[in-house]
Formats: structure tokens, sequence, C-alpha cells
């Protein structure tokens, strides 16, 4: 790499002259980012403190390419030419001719600082040198050496053979020329890099570590179990792993360190390491390395989960201590719907409330049109449509469920309407049948303390198709009698959801964790720290989510996530919750997402 004037007119369509890769630390990062290099035809050379550091890199290099192949993902040969393009050293003058560095050492400030001024005297005037850190200010990593313009941040994600996203972090002094040549080498290597500037966490990790902290801190205060938390996740979210499971995964003491890391530099009292992560690293539970961390694994290093005295016996799985045959569903739209739905599939006969017989005709229409398609797919056969079908009632009468064993509120998000509807439940119905409601945000003991039986009183809340989704949270009160909180969570197992249970304040699991995480996306752009399009790119490659947080926020509608999130502030007095204001702003234009063809992309093309 040069700065000559032709060079850097031209920085933007050239890919970087890169002969020589340099990559400083072997451990399971480093030996990934080695490898990806190799697998792109540049030499590399990577250096390690010892020769049983070396070894142990070389070991890491040689159990990838081995998986790899056994995975039909590389031949042997190519595997053979991969680290054959790999050679190990010890002494860091090695990298002398290397025209890029790639520091994956510990995430220790004084090391990095102290190996970057080495490396300044090393290697050539123009050589690139790039810092892998997660959290730490890649600006005060350039400053030690002499040539602070060409360092830059090159942070990989791990896997780094697996994981397409790299972020690549400049500084007030990155050159220009730099940015551009690291950012088409990127492209090289087959990943899809983001540009973002200096601050801890950076993009992904800033949104990411703040909602494995508020998971860790949920668990610390035994609002919900470790398998319910993470479940939630997966289930409500389609995330692929739960936070608490991840953060094993990412080691206690690397999360504990971002944390710490984040916090210095923003003060953001979200960032602040909840103190039970401090008190397992201090013994030495880091997760999945130690052999235990949240979770119990069968040894060091390895996925496999083993009970512990934490882990649910067979005999706690949930029964059903009040007889449930027929259920009561009041409603008439998408989610009373699919509920409606679920209970039939379910085997239960359902009797459904509509304020009008083509309301309640509607109902019919959808659940018909949704078994249809699942005839049509091979997923249902015609016989068992026609039975799910027959074991439907509609009505426009409160009056008939006065048999049911199961009522399940499928009404609009209205304190005041939910409120007179569970006045006439309570009058209607018989003695122990269970009034549950689907909210996603209100409180269920304000819906039980309006009843003359509020143990009976639980919420059940769906998620959205409830046909599809898995999850249902189960709310219970203070007032929630065990029978029905158990009752409830055995039901939901009988049609094939999953059920986690959790106490009444607002959010419940979901989207008490969801919805700061969405907020703290839309405080990101409204700083302009980057686009909704790079914030976007880093949470669905770098963490693997199913969609990014303004894809989300359009298709849940910005009308509700304000909702959402001005509840979660009301009742936590959280100031890291108060929504954002850009969020307000958009939802007073009535850019409320794809319901409205704008939110905060334009739908309407």
């Amino acid at each position: 790499m040069t700065a000559s004037a032709t060079e850097t007119a031209a920085a933007s369509t050239e890919t970087p002259r890169t002969d020589v890769v340099g990559v400083v630390g072997l451990g399971t990062m480093g030996a990934g980012i080695a490898e990806v290099f190799a697998r792109h035809g540049f030499s590399v050379i990577g250096v390690e403190v010892d020769d049983a550091a070396a070894d142990r890199g070389q070991g890491h290099l040689d159990h990838s390419t081995s998986r790899a192949v056994a995975r039909g993902k590389l031949s042997e040969d190519d595997a053979a030419a991969l680290l054959g393009r790999v050679r190990i050293s010890t002494d860091l003058s090695d990298l002398a001719d290397a025209t890029l560095v790639v520091e994956a050492v510990g995430e220790s400030l004084d090391l990095k600082r102290s190996l970057f001024s080495r490396l300044d005297e090393i290697v050539s005037p123009d050589a690139v040198l790039a810092t892998n850190t997660s959290s730490l200010s890649v600006t005060e990593i350039s400053a030690a050496t002499s040539h602070p313009g060409r360092v830059v941040g090159m942070h990989f994600f791990n896997p780094a053979p697996v994981q397409k996203f790299v972020e690549v972090v400049r500084t007030v002094v990155t050159e220009p020329r730099v940015l551009d040549e690291v950012t088409g080498l990127v492209e090289k290597l087959g990943k899809s890099p983001v540009v973002c500037g200096d601050r801890a966490g950076f993009i992904a990790n800033t949104l990411l570590f703040g909602y494995l902290n508020h998971a860790a801190s949920m668990f610390e205060g035994r609002y919900a179990t470790r398998e319910d938390i993470d479940a939630a996740m997966r289930f409500g979210c389609g995330y692929p792993m739960g936070p608490l499971a991840l953060l094993d995964l990412i080691g206690l003491d690397t999360a504990y360190e971002i944390l710490e890391t984040m916090y210095r530099q923003g003060r953001d009292r979200l960032h602040a390491p909840t103190p039970l992560l401090k008190q397992m690293v201090s013994a030495g539970l880091l997760g999945r390395k130690t052999g235990r961390g949240f979770y119990t694994y069968e040894k060091p290093d390895s996925p496999v989960v083993v009970d512990d005295e934490r882990t649910p016996s067979a005999a706690d799985a949930p029964e059903v201590r009040r007889q449930v045959r027929t259920v009561g569903v009041v409603g008439t739209g998408t989610m009373a719907s699919g509920i409606v739905e679920v209970f039939a599939k379910g085997g239960f006969d359902v009797l459904y409330v509509g304020r009008s017989a083509d309301k309640v005709d509607a109902v019919a229409a959808r659940v018909a049109k949704s078994l249809d398609k699942a005839v049509q797919r091979g997923k249902l056969e015609e016989s068992a449509r026609d039975e799910v079908l027959g074991r439907l009632t509609g009505t426009t009468s409160l009056d008939d469920l006065s048999s049911v064993d199961l009522v399940v509120e499928a009404i609009a998000e209205d304190l005041a309407v939910k409120t007179t509807l569970f006045e006439n439940l309570d009058e209607i119905c018989r003695d122990g049948a269970i009034l549950a409601t689907t909210t996603s945000s209100l409180p269920v003991i304000e819906l039980a303390r309006v009843t003359s039986r509020p143990g009976d009183v639980v919420g059940m809340h769906f998620f959205n198709p409830a046909p599809v989704m898995k999850l249902v949270e189960v709310v219970s009160t203070v007032a929630t009698a065990e029978d029905v909180a158990e009752t409830t969570r055995a039901l939901c197992g009988a049609v094939g959801k999953v059920a986690v249970s959790c106490g009444d304040r607002a959010g419940f699991i979901v989207n008490a964790l969801l919805f700061p995480y969405l907020n703290d996306a839309v405080k990101m752009l409204e700083g302009h720290y980057a686009t909704a399009d790079d914030i976007d790119t880093a949470m669905k490659l770098g963490c693997a989510l199913p969609m990014g947080p303004f894809e989300l926020l359009d298709v849940v509608g910005n009308d509700v996530s304000l909702a959402i999130q001005r509840e979660l502030y009301l009742e936590f007095r959280e100031p890291g919750f108060a929504p954002a204001p850009l969020l307000e702003h958009l939802v007073t234009a009535g850019y409320l997402g794809r319901k409205t063809g704008r939110g905060f992309r334009d739908h309407s093309r």
C-alpha cells in the first residue's frame, strides 16, 4: 500500500496491495482471521508470544479446517493449500514485509498500545495496522504509533471464517485511502463491511450487550428462569440463541470487560455490568470455556449442556389442575382468529364472540382460509380441516360464555375497554373458569382487581401470528392462583406452544428485552452514528438476528413500539428507556411503518 497521489485517487476502485498479511495473536479469533485471509489466497504470517501459544494457534487452524473438510465445505487439497499459506512465528520482526497487520491479542488497552508501538517500528511506513478490538478506543491505540492515520479498526465476528460481517472503524485521523483500501479488502474476503466511528462497542456490540446485560439483570432479579428467558427470545423473536446461552458462548469475562469499557466511555447505566456478572467472573464461572456459566456444560469448551441444580426435573412439568374442555375467545381481529385456530387444532371446542354477525363470520373465514392453505401445503389432511372447523361456534352474545372453562380475551389494547369486559366476564362465567388476557403491555392485575375472583385471572400473551409463533408468556399477578398458572402452562403445551412463566410487569420477558434494544438503535440513528441500512446489516450479519431493528420497527409499527416503550419507561423509570425523540417525531408525522407506507423506510414503492 502506498500513499502516492495516483493510488489515493484510485483507492475507491482498486483493491489494496496485500501481498503478505500479518496476524498477531492466534487464539480462536486470531486463528480464524488468519484462516479467512489464507482461504482467499493471501500469504499469512501469524505471530504468537511463545512456542506453546504458537502450537495452540496451529491447533486452532488444524481443527477449523478439519471441520470444514468433514462438513464438505472444503476439499482436502484446498485445506492443505490453505494451511500451506500460513506461517507461524514467535518473532514480530518477521512482519517487516507485511502490508497489513491485524492485531487479535487480549482485550487490554495497555497490551494493544505496546504492540502497536512495536509494530510501528517494524513495518514499512505505508503498511496498514488494524485492530480487531470489539470495544476499546481505536484512537487511543493509534496514538501509540508515529503514523496514527494508518491505524483502523477491523472488527471480525466469531467464528471469523463463517461470519460475513466486519465493522471497519475509522478514527478522526484515519486516512481516507486506508479506509477505502480496508473496506475493499473486506469485500474481497467475501464479507460485508460497514464503516462506523470510533466509540465503545461500535454498532453491533453497543446494541447487543445492552440487551445481554438486561437479560442477566432479569435473571439476577429472579424474574424468570434462565430456561424461560432464553426460550422467550428464541421462540418469541426467532433469535438463534437465548441471551444467557449467548453470554456463556461469548465468555462472561469478555462480556464484563466489554460492558465495563462501554460504560466508562458512555456512562449509560444500561451498559453498567449487572453485579451478577462480576460475581460469576470472580468465581471463575466464565461460560462454555470453563464448563460452567449460566448453564453447566459437559466439559470446558463443550457446547453440550448437562443438568445441574437449576435444571427443571420431569416432576416439574406442568399439569392441568383445573379441567378445561371448552374455550371461549373474545375478539375478532387477527390475533383472536389465530387463537381460535390454535385451540381448535389442539382438540378443544371453541366459542368465539364478536360484536356483529359480520365480524363473527370473518373469524370463520380467516380460520378456514388458514386451514385451506395448510391442506394445500400438505401440512394438514382435509378430514382434519373439517374436524377443526366442526369445533368452532361463533356468537355475538357474551352471555353464551357462561359454561366455558377458559376465556381468552383478545380485544383492543385499551385498559378501559378490557376492564369493562372483565367486569362482564366476572358476572357471566362459571365459578372456577380461568379468565386470561392476551395483553402485551398492560398490567394484568388491573384486570384482575375488577373481578371478584382475581386468583382466576392470568396473562396468556400469544405472539403474532398465533398459529405459527410457538411462544406464549404466562403472566402471573400477585393474586393469580398457582393451579391457574400451572393449568395455563399445561394447556399451552397441549396446543403445541412453548410456555414461559413471568411476573406481571411492563413488557413481561420479550418486550422488556426487545424494545429497549430497538430504542437504542433509534438513538444510534438519531445521533448520526450509522445509517439504518448499516445498523440493520450489523445486527443481521454480525449477530445472526432474523431482522434488523429498523426492519422490525416498520413491521411492528412505530406507534405500537412507542406505546410499549412509554409503558416500560413509566414502570421502570430508567432514563435509558425514555423513548427516542426520533421515534416520537415519526409517530407524530404519521410515519408508522409498513401499514402507512412509510416509517424508517419508504414502503410506498
